[in-house]
Formats: structure tokens, C-alpha cells, sequence
């Protein structure tokens, strides 16, 4: 394995996020690289609002849930975390942007990243990580568009009506 080559993913824990997740690993297992999950987080309400009333012990609790959230879009997608590669988990206070920005360093770095459903109302009011991260890199970014399983999984959900033909 390259000890340098590090593949960097963001991971929300959503449906839209697994395959930026699985094309991340992919990417580890074809670069023989250090696979490198990321979730961030922030207090609700954000870092302003936590710092007029500050509660560590509720933070603490925030970072653990990030940290199962991680667990959890492994589970999802792969059962597990895939016991083949090295990964190296971590878990940053901060937005999700500049923490992937952050984490991917290095010249040699893969960051991945989803680009998500956004209509255009969504899309002014919230700021695009994926857009973020292709701006301030100093690596190469590859974004990855949502994979059409959830949208046929809430096909496949709607129960058709039968009805019966009694005799």
C-alpha cells in the first residue's frame, strides 16, 4: 500500500450519499490507497448559537452521533466497513466543506464527494459542499451524482391496489 496516496470521501449518512461512498472505495482498492471517510458536524442551530450557551456534554453527544453515522452509511452500503482496506475514520466539528477541504491536503489526494438532488430554491439557500471542495482543493476532486436506487425504491414502495374477482 502507498503510504501516501490517501482517498478522502465526504459521508452524510444519506441514501444520495452511498454512491460517492462506494465509488471511494473503489477508488482505494484500484490506488492501493488509505481510504479516508469524513463526516462533519455542527451544533444545531450552528457554532453561533452553541456559543451563547455552551454545553460540552451535549457536544460531546453530537460528535458521537456523527461518529454513528458513519458506522451507519458503512453498514448500509457495504455491511460493515470492508475489512480489506485501510481506513482511517474521522470525524470534524466544523462545516462540511472546508473539513473535507482541510483533510484533502495533499497534491496526491482523491477527495469524493456526492452532488446530491438540489431544485433551485434549495440550491441558493444552502451552499453546495461539492462545489466548495471542486473550488479550494489543492487535489483532484471527483464528484459523484446520486445513484437512481432510492428514486426506484420509492417506486417499488407504492403498494399497487388489487383487487380480487370473487366468484
Amino acid at each position: 500500500m502507498a503510504e501516501d496516496t490517501r482517498v478522502i470521501v465526504g459521508v452524510s449518512g444519506s441514501l444520495g450519499n452511498a454512491a460517492a461512498l462506494r465509488r471511494a472505495v473503489a477508488e482505494a482498492e484500484r490506488r492501493d490507497a488509505v481510504l479516508v471517510p469524513v463526516v462533519a458536524w455542527t451544533p444545531p442551530g450552528g457554532e453561533a448559537a452553541y456559543r451563547t450557551r455552551p454545553c460540552p456534554p451535549l457536544a460531546k453527544l453530537w460528535e458521537q452521533a456523527a461518529a454513528d453515522r458513519l458506522d451507519a452509511a458503512f453498514a448500509r452500503a457495504f455491511g460493515g466497513y470492508p475489512a480489506h482496506l485501510r481506513i482511517e475514520p474521522v470525524v470534524i466539528r466544523g462545516e462540511a466543506g472546508p473539513a473535507l477541504v482541510e483533510t484533502a491536503d495533499r497534491p496526491d489526494d482523491l477527495l469524493v464527494v456526492g452532488t446530491g438532488r438540489r431544485g433551485g430554491l434549495r440550491r441558493l439557500l444552502h451552499a453546495s459542499v461539492g462545489r466548495h471542495c471542486v473550488a479550494r482543493a489543492a487535489c483532484t476532486v471527483t464528484a459523484v451524482p446520486p445513484s437512481e436506487v432510492p428514486a426506484l425504491k420509492a417506486v417499488v414502495s407504492e403498494q399497487p391496489r388489487v383487487t380480487s374477482l370473487a366468484a
